[in-house]
């Protein structure tokens, strides 16, 4: 079955179903259409899912997708067209292009966590850019991979955007077929497979990984709202987000207030049993809720630290003191816990990130601009954002995206348009000029080869047919008013030679 839908989705792309920008808007504005027909039905396989709250879903999978769409159906015709470049002397009367031109058939393995948001917005990218596009939704979410594939093909089009459901088995055949690129969202563990099945056949990867994302304190920062955003991060949807603050790096002489903030926030958000707040989730299937507790081993919370393993429930979680070599800092948690760990100064934690992997994202608190400037300046991860968590997530002016081992790739917007497209390098010459061209042909001598080394390295600037008309224009009027000038200034002072002859007479 999958590869009789890549068969058949490759055929309706080479038919080139897919490639005319009102067909692509068309499409667009039908998935748009689902997301609006059909959110109750999303909202309750989520509930089932993950248990989130009804009231979280537009929040945290489908205003973006909405947002991603209106963008994408707004500026296809500008992401679409022709990019002019800069020519020289031996191309100047030629045109010289970038072409943004669909890469083909498209592999879009969708995460879990945020089944809707994190499989849609890539297909998004991947039907603006006029691609075909199998989509595989995660089979842990299985409520909402079976909806997808029930709503998906009575929107859009089903031989080039088919659905395919099913496990790790499934997954595998899919990646035995060639593809024209693969977006991946998920671990780093089987993002390393996803790379080493597409190399079999030489196909680009996007993997949107993880690991573990550091949220620095600074001792000068008002604790109160970065309390209040950090928590907010962490423990939405039971701290499974790939971009939620991993682990709290500040001085000792801050953490008891930061526990303390944190405590009274939790408070704030759930209620004094975060287990009966219906704005608290849990975690996805007990093999998961099984990791997150072995973490914990060896540890005593500083708050929260109960479980049921029956609801997969692990309430919101502190753990301060923790020691870098524990295990809680060695893997990325993916659940409810934050540890806090220790740091002598803005030097300490500058040396304790760069000690480790690069993250896919970091967060700093602070009040002092020179503590922000050096974050900036002497780290480096994925994303960063300054005195909030996750938010940068939410501009699709942004590109998103890991670095090193926490991905490789970005998206949302035009970014995402750009990923799923190959820039095609396009030179349309002239036959005329050729007294220009002769420069480089042989036979060559010192001063033909001083004359193309001229010619070849003067750049241009030609951003457009339409510039170029407009600085013609441009030049002639600023021509014709010089001379309308001169001719003024002439007569000018002729008038004024004859007035003077005429007043010596006179006298």
């Amino acid at each position: 079955m999958e590869k009789q839908a890549v068969q058949k989705a490759r055929e309706a792309f080479l038919a080139g179903r897919s490639r005319p920008l009102e067909f692509r808007v068309q499409q667009l504005k039908s998935l748009q259409r689902m997301i609006t027909d059909r959110q109750g039905e999303i909202a309750t396989a989520l509930k089932q899912d993950i248990s989130r709250s009804q009231y979280d879903t537009p929040l945290f999978e489908l205003i973006g997708l909405e947002n991603e769409i209106s963008l994408a159906v707004s500026k296809l015709a500008q992401w679409a067209a022709p990019r002019h470049v800069e020519r020289n002397l031996l191309t100047i009367s030629d045109q010289a292009y970038i072409q943004p031109e669909p890469l083909g058939v498209v592999l879009i393995i969708g995460a879990w966590n945020y089944p809707w948001a994190l499989t849609l917005q890539p297909l998004v990218g991947a039907i603006a850019a006029g691609n075909a596009a199998v989509v595989k939704p995660s089979e842990l979410s299985e409520y909402s991979a079976s909806l997808l594939k029930a709503l998906l093909p009575r929107y859009l089009d089903q031989e080039l955007y088919p659905v395919v459901c099913g496990g790790v088995s499934e997954t595998q055949e899919l990646l035995r077929q060639r593809f024209d690129h693969v977006f991946y969202t998920g671990n780093s563990t089987v993002g390393k497979l996803v790379m080493e099945a597409a190399a079999r056949h030489l196909t680009p990867v996007t993997l949107e990984l993880g690991g573990k994302s550091p949220c620095y304190i600074d001792k000068d920062v008002d604790l109160r709202v970065a309390c209040r955003r950090i928590t907010w991060g962490k423990f939405v949807n039971c701290g499974q987000t790939c971009i939620a603050p991993d682990y709290i790096l500040c001085e000792p002489s801050i953490q008891n207030r930061v526990v303390e903030g944190i405590r009274q926030t939790l408070l704030e958000f759930y209620g004094p049993d975060p287990k009966s707040s219906p704005d608290y989730g849990r975690i996805i299937n007990q093999r998961h809720f099984n990791r997150v507790m072995t973490l914990l081993e060896g540890y005593t919370a500083t708050v929260g630290g109960q479980s049921d393993a029956s609801q997969r429930y692990i309430a919101p979680t502190v753990v301060k003191d923790v020691p870098p070599q524990a295990r809680l800092m060695q893997e990325e948690i993916f659940g409810p816990l934050l540890p806090i760990v220790t740091v002598s100064d803005i030097d300490d934690a500058i040396h304790f990130l760069n000690e480790r992997e690069k993250p896919l994202a970091l967060y700093v608190f602070s009040s002092n601009k020179k503590v922000i400037k050096r974050m900036l300046a002497e780290t480096t991860s994925g994303g960063v954002t300054v005195n909030d968590v996750i938010m940068h997530y939410t501009l699709n002016s942004l590109p998103f995206g890991g670095v090193g081992q926490s991905g490789t790739g970005r998206y949302h917007g035009k970014h995402t348009f750009d990923q799923f497209s190959h820039h095609r390098a396009c030179l349309v010459k002239s036959l005329g000029m050729e007294e220009v061209n002769v420069v480089r042909y042989p036979p060559q001598n010192r001063q033909k080869a001083r004359r193309v080394r001229l010619a070849m390295r003067t750049p241009l600037v030609d951003f457009s047919r339409k510039t170029y008309i407009w600085a013609v224009a441009a030049t002639v009027f600023a021509f014709g008013l010089l001379i309308t000038l001169t001719a003024i200034l002439l007569i000018a002072g002729g008038l004024n030679c004859t007035c003077w002859r005429l007043w010596q007479i006179w006298r």
